[in-house]
C-alpha cells in the first residue's frame, strides 16, 4: 500500500506527458513550429507549468516527438521488411514515410533546420539495416539493378521532399508521382551503370545538412 501514492503519480506524470505529446504532435502538423507552450498547455488540457517541466525548451519537445517518429518510421521498415515481395515493401515503406512528412508540417520543418544532420544520422542507423535487407532480397530476385545501394535510397526523402515542401500549396499530392519516376529508376533494364559512387556515411551527412526547403 506504502507504493500506491508515488506509483499513481508516475502513472499521473506519464498520462500528462503523452496528453502533451499529442497535443503537440497535433498543433505541430497543423501550423508548424510556431506554436508556444501555453498553446500546447490548453490543447492538453494541463497547466503550462506541467508542460515547461517535462520540456523547458521547444527543441526538448520536437526532440521527443522526433524519437516518437522514428519509432513508427521504424516500425514501418519492419513491417515492409517482412514482407514476401521485398519491392513492394520498399516502394510502400518509402511512400508511407513520405505520407508522414507531408501530414505533419512540424517535423518536415524541424528537419530542415540546423539539427537535421545529427537526427538523421540517428533515424539512419536504426532504418538501414532493414532498408538493406529489402534492398539485397530484390536485387536477388532481379527486381532492383546490381549497382544501388542503401545510400540511394537515402536519398529519396531528399529529393521527393523537395517537391512535396514547393508543390504543397499546388499540388499536394504531386509527391506521389515524382517517387514514381524515381522508383522506376530502380528497376534493372536501364543501357549502363549508374554514374559515379553511391555517397558515403559522411557525405550522406553533408547532404542532410544542407537539405534546406522552404515551408509553405
Amino acid at each position: 500500500m506504502d507504493d500506491q501514492g508515488p506509483t499513481r503519480l508516475r502513472r499521473d506524470a506519464e498520462r500528462n506527458r503523452q496528453r502533451v505529446l499529442t497535443a503537440a504532435r497535433r498543433l505541430f502538423s497543423e501550423t508548424g513550429l510556431a506554436v508556444s507552450h501555453d498553446e500546447v498547455a490548453r490543447a492538453a488540457g494541463v497547466g503550462v507549468g506541467t508542460v515547461y517541466r517535462r520540456f523547458p525548451r521547444k527543441e526538448d519537445l520536437l526532440l521527443a516527438l522526433f524519437e516518437d517518429q522514428v519509432e513508427q518510421v521504424v516500425q514501418l521498415a519492419e513491417t515492409a521488411g517482412a514482407r514476401a515481395d521485398p519491392w513492394r515493401g520498399l516502394t510502400t515503406f518509402l511512400e508511407a514515410m513520405l505520407q508522414m512528412q507531408a501530414e505533419d508540417r512540424g517535423l518536415h520543418e524541424y528537419l530542415l533546420g540546423p539539427q537535421a544532420a545529427s537526427l538523421a544520422v540517428r533515424a539512419t542507423e536504426r532504418i538501414s539495416p532493414v532498408v538493406g535487407d529489402l534492398l539485397s532480397r530484390a536485387k536477388e530476385l532481379g527486381q532492383v539493378r546490381a549497382d544501388v545501394e542503401v545510400a540511394d535510397v537515402a536519398l529519396v526523402p531528399v529529393l521527393v521532399g523537395a517537391v512535396l515542401d514547393r508543390a504543397r500549396g499546388v499540388a499536394p499530392d504531386q509527391w506521389r508521382r515524382v517517387l514514381a519516376l524515381v522508383m522506376d529508376g530502380f528497376r534493372p533494364g536501364a543501357d549502363g551503370s549508374l554514374p559515379g559512387q553511391p555517397l558515403d556515411p559522411g557525405q550522406l551527412e553533408q547532404v542532410f545538412t544542407h537539405w534546406k526547403g522552404r515551408p509553405a
